[in-house]
């Protein structure tokens, strides 16, 4: 982390102040505190908000500990994993999106890779429950990490959505929904999974790791710059709004069938500034050149990694640069890109991408 102040370009006015309403029709963002501040062009980049509320029981249990998460306390995630003595972990994820959709099953692997370390993995049921049907989208990194999931024995579940959370008797219900199969299929009283008297799937639970529901910030969402889910509404391959030619979106805020991720943001901010370059030379805003791209990450052990990179169609599109890194298949585990995660995209972030330097 550093310090907001040191990363303002000079020339640059920072307003410190919050968003509270966009007016694309009078060109002006209201703010709490200095009042009206208007624009020619606006580029939208608030991000997301975090909002465990809409998941019943889980703020209670986030406060007391009994669930935890990477998104809002790492530390205590790490404390939790050291101090689990064997049982059922669980790790789940809300059928919203969420900021880097693969952190969930990220820090499952490093869990699971830290109990087997730790010699207790043979005695722990670890569960990894998605409202997904698979595990990545993407076909060359999905069979990767099957494998990585038959490695650890991960007792993977798709269509559960995470519903609600029983603090006192540990036990997480789920929304089950798939076709020709029942609630009941899925009860395993052996594994602690049981069916609820509303016909949900619950599990019990000694570790409960989760990402939180995730929403668009009040301000975009109850403006008329929101589509019909409250996410901001651009064109996917030029980010230019939809309805207000002088307004773009960046970043996780932007309605696109695309992953959350820096990466993603990446590749979108150069085909927003020619867009708004070319405006201002009155001329067509015509980039169209935004393909969806984003990467995750998915670190799948201690010391090792896979880099998923892909498009708005699920193709897997590596770096071509990787091969400089002497690292040939990205879809499947590697060392160096392990070293890349650690050491290369920090100094890449702070030295390249937020100066707005290509990468």
């Amino acid at each position: 982390a550093r310090p907001m102040q040191d990363l303002i370009p000079k020339g640059v006015t920072w307003i410190r102040d919050k968003a509270t309403e966009i007016n694309p029709a009078l060109n002006y963002v209201n703010t709490e505190n200095s009042g009206a501040q208007y624009y020619q062009y606006l580029v939208v980049a608030p991000g997301l908000i975090m909002d465990p509320s809409l998941i019943d029981g889980l703020p209670e249990a986030l406060e007391t500990g009994v669930a935890t998460s990477i998104y809002i306390n790492p530390e205590q995630t790490w404390k939790s994993i050291r101090n689990f003595k064997g049982g059922t972990a669980l790790f789940t994820q809300p059928a919203t999106p969420i900021k880097c959709g693969g952190a969930p099953q990220k820090i499952a692997y490093l869990a699971s890779d830290h109990f087997r370390k730790k010699g207790i993995l043979q005695k722990t049921n670890v569960v990894f429950a998605t409202p997904g049907t698979v595990v990545f989208g993407v076909k060359e990194i999905r069979e990767t990490l099957e494998k990585v999931i038959g490695r650890y024995g991960i007792h993977f579940k798709t269509y559960h959505t995470p519903v609600r959370i029983d603090s006192k008797n540990k036990i997480a219900y789920f929304n089950y929904r798939e076709k020709d199969k029942s609630a009941e299929s899925q009860v395993n009283e052996e594994m602690g999974i049981t069916l609820s008297d509303d016909g949900l799937i619950g599990i019990r639970f000694d570790l409960l790791h989760l990402a939180p529901p995730q929403a668009p910030p009040e301000f975009i969402k109850n403006s008329v710059l929101a589509n019909d889910a409250g996410w901001l509404e651009v064109d996917k391959h030029s980010m230019q709004h939809k309805r207000y030619a002088n307004v773009f979106g960046l970043g996780d805020v932007a309605a696109l069938p695309t992953a959350k991720t820096g990466a993603a943001i990446r590749k979108q901010v150069p085909v927003v500034v020619d867009n708004i370059m070319k405006l201002l030379k009155e001329r067509e805003p015509d980039n169209t050149s935004y393909n969806g791209y984003s990467s995750c990450p998915l670190i799948t052990a201690y010391g090792k990694m896979v880099l998923a990179e892909f498009d708005y169609d699920n193709n897997f599109t590596p770096d071509p640069k990787l091969k400089q890194l002497l690292i040939f298949d990205s879809a499947k585990e590697h060392w160096r890109l392990w070293l890349l995660k650690k050491y290369g995209l920090p100094y890449l972030y702070w030295n390249k991408m937020m100066k707005g330097k290509d990468v």
